[in-house]
């Protein structure tokens, strides 16, 4: 398997360290971290991950306001986005399928799973 780049926003840094050494340790992958919404549109722009994983509930820009301003630039537009998420009602499920995220991982999540439900999600 290619070595793939992920970036992972969280504004919880113990989700983000859970996650960042599930995907080094058990898949290999390059992990990018951010802790808000802002800074995971200047990292995406300037990295340019293969995918992104990425909370949905966090303090200022959301994990929905940051979609949207990712989708809206060129160079993000096609990346990947996988919401990382708590709260899984069906109606936002098919909100979030709407918004042409590629999928959803629910917390809390099996840390060991993690990188085959990436997979998965994205078809690699």
């Amino acid at each position: 398997m290619t070595s793939k780049r992920i970036l992972v926003v969280d504004d919880e840094e113990r989700i983000r360290e859970v996650v960042r050494m599930c995907l080094v340790k058990l898949a290999c992958w390059q992990v990018i971290v951010a802790s808000s919404g802002e800074e995971a549109i200047q990292t995406a722009i300037a990295e340019v991950p293969d995918a992104i994983l990425l909370d949905v509930s966090m303090p200022g820009m959301n994990g929905l306001e940051t979609l949207q301003h990712l989708q809206r630039q060129p160079q993000t537009a096609p990346i990947p986005v996988i919401f990382l998420t708590a709260k899984v009602q069906p109606n936002e499920q098919l909100q979030y399928k709407q918004l042409g995220v590629a999928g959803l991982i629910v917390k809390p999540f099996d840390p060991l799973q993690i990188s085959k439900e990436i997979s998965l999600l994205v078809g690699w």
